[in-house]
């Protein structure tokens, strides 16, 4: 119980970046991102609300895993700087994807974004192999995420 006010701030933390994207995203979605050429395996637009809440509330728990072990450990603090680092990758995608309208420079902010991802689930992995796995959806979304972003490019 101790440390459930950590647990509590990581999931929380991870879920507000998520929040704030949306700020951007839902009004660019019946506007701008309605006019954009799509490729064929687009999913439906609704699907990304419960899919980035599920991912957010799965990051959070991985980030808490690293967390309780104590910050000041380097191995910790080093694992947590990725994952936090990453986490800045992803709050900003939204704004300049959806704010600016520049899918070519949010498609390079996503691949900084997913090495991040990669090796934050490196640096997890001695520390926690069930932080690390927990990563595993977030970074096969934002692989497909990838895809998404650059066939978009591609098409306008």
């Amino acid at each position: 119980m101790k440390n459930l006010p950590k647990l509590i701030i990581s999931v929380i933390s991870c879920e507000l970046v998520g929040f704030l994207g949306t700020s951007f995203t839902i009004s660019a979605i019946p506007t701008w991102y309605a006019t954009l050429s799509k490729p064929f395996f687009a999913p439906p637009n609704w699907i990304f609300g419960p899919v980035w809440t599920l991912l957010y509330l799965m990051m959070g728990v991985a980030f808490y895993l690293i967390w309780k072990q104590g910050w000041k450990k380097k191995k910790v603090k080093t694992a947590g700087n990725y994952f936090l680092a990453q986490l800045v990758l992803n709050f900003i995608w939204s704004p300049i994807f959806f704010g600016l309208r520049s899918p070519l420079i949010a498609l390079l902010v996503i691949v900084a974004m997913w090495a991040l991802i990669v090796l934050t689930m490196k640096k997890f992995y001695p520390l926690s192999r069930l932080a690390s796995y927990l990563l595993i959806p977030y970074m096969l979304w934002v692989s497909f995420a990838i895809l998404l972003n650059a066939a978009i490019v591609v098409l306008n």
